[in-house]
């Protein structure tokens, strides 16, 4: 029978033509290897490319090995290896895991998928993971998931690794690694925690001060340094520990997890990290998930301010979406909101002007007698005002004077980090 004959009976609707079709790949199967991986190369559709991958997956490992050579040869592209690669069962967990210690990232990717969708708990598994977190550089995305979906199994075995004196260095650097990215920083012993924060001690110093990016959008909040300690209690902080900027910023960007509420297994609840900074010219700002540590209501905002304010003396918040149109900051002393300005469309102003600002009724270009503007009106937002009342986030760099370290933090009790998947840069 010719190979798109038995292409078209193994997707029939009778299953005794289907069987029959599949019990004669299997018998032919590496004879019309060559065929059948032709065959799939014009394809660009996957629901065209079914039979073929449940073909290829029928004949096994040569089938495997002849979609790889072809892939490699460049007679498949990128997206028809990753299709056919993905119809393969158990006997090619092996070569998947070999696939997935390549150093090409896109062949990495690819082995970690086929690992991950088999659920493959081996030896040759764990070593994959751990010569691609030793490289160092970006792992795939797959190599996270698949380090996450095993870490229960794995944890053990890696953490062994980290204590025996015959594993090379870098080995064991990847092993940190693997575990990291399987159960965050929580998975290490306490030896390797006190080594990460022996060293990121040791960067801190020495590191360029950072923080996130608000181009477009963004938000934070900021207290003096003096007294930023009462900021853990006020926003329901727990779990801090010191942090480098990179860290910092890189896990407040990241996505809030979902995980059980205690004492109530059966409900969730949503947690989500904070970055608070080092010292940056005597304030410490704050990052983090908005949701979780201010609201979705206006009145969530100063309520939340005031609450800061009383805890630190002063606070300040500041919001800004370009996109969007709004621009927002307010300030709060010992608990009580002194100045606010809000503007989505028209501006509107709160409060009694502070030393620094420029009224809009003292501008140049105003003119009384055709321009409304209250006598508190300013003349800034909120990109211009942080920079007088605290520290512009976009000033922050090689000039900024700095002291002390940041700190991360969970914003619920009882969760630690490492339910919050993937590495930090250091």
């Amino acid at each position: 029978m010719k190979i798109e004959s038995l292409l078209e009976e193994l997707s029939s609707d009778d299953p005794v033509r289907a069987e029959s079709a599949a019990e004669e790949v299997v018998a032919r199967g590496e004879e019309m290897l060559p065929d059948l991986v032709a065959a799939a190369a014009g394809i660009k559709a996957t629901p065209r490319l079914r039979p073929h991958m449940r073909a290829l997956g029928l004949i096994g490992p040569a089938a495997f090995d002849a979609v790889v050579a072809a892939w490699r040869r460049q007679e498949l592209s990128g997206w028809l290896a990753n299709r056919l690669l993905s119809g393969f069962d158990e006997r090619c967990a092996d070569r998947y895991a070999e696939l997935a210690a390549s150093p090409k990232y896109g062949v990495s990717g690819e082995g970690f998928a086929g690992l991950l969708r088999l659920g493959t708990d081996s030896d040759a598994g764990l070593r994959a993971l751990v010569t691609c977190y030793a490289r160092g550089g970006t792992a795939p995305y797959t190599a996270d998931d698949y380090a996450r979906a095993l870490h229960d199994t794995f944890r053990p075995r890696l953490r062994a690794l980290r204590r025996d004196p015959a594993t090379p260095p870098h080995d064991r650097r990847g092993a940190m690694a693997a575990l990291v990215a399987g159960g965050g920083a929580d998975a290490l012993d306490d030896r390797d925690r006190a080594t990460i924060e022996r060293l990121i001690r040791v960067k801190v110093p020495h590191e360029t001060p950072a923080v996130p990016d608000n181009v477009l959008s963004g938000w934070w909040m900021a207290v003096p340094a003096a007294s930023y300690e009462g900021l853990f209690d006020a926003l329901g902080l727990h779990d801090r520990r010191p942090v480098t900027c990179a860290a910092g910023i890189a896990a407040s960007e990241g996505r809030q997890v979902r995980v059980p509420v205690p004492g109530d297994g059966d409900r969730e609840h949503s947690v989500g990290r904070v970055f608070v900074t080092p010292e940056l010219d005597g304030w410490r700002l704050v990052f983090g998930d908005y949701d979780l540590l201010v609201g979705d209501d206006w009145y969530d905002i100063s309520d939340t301010l005031e609450r800061l304010s009383t805890h630190c003396g002063q606070a300040q918040f500041f919001f800004l979406d370009d996109a969007g149109g709004s621009d927002v900051w307010m300030v709060a002393e010992n608990g009580r909101v002194i100045r606010q300005f809000v503007a989505e469309s028209d501006p509107e102003w709160e409060g009694d002007p502070l030393p620094w600002e420029t009224l809009a009724a003292d501008a140049p270009d105003h003119d009384p007698e055709y321009d409304d503007a209250p006598p508190n009106a300013g003349t800034l937002g909120a990109r211009s005002a942080c920079a007088h009342l605290s520290v512009d986030p976009n000033g922050v760099g090689p000039e900024t004077r700095v002291g002390g370290h940041g700190w991360l933090a969970v914003t619920a009790p009882g969760v630690g980090h490492g339910a919050f998947p993937g590495r930090l840069p250091l």
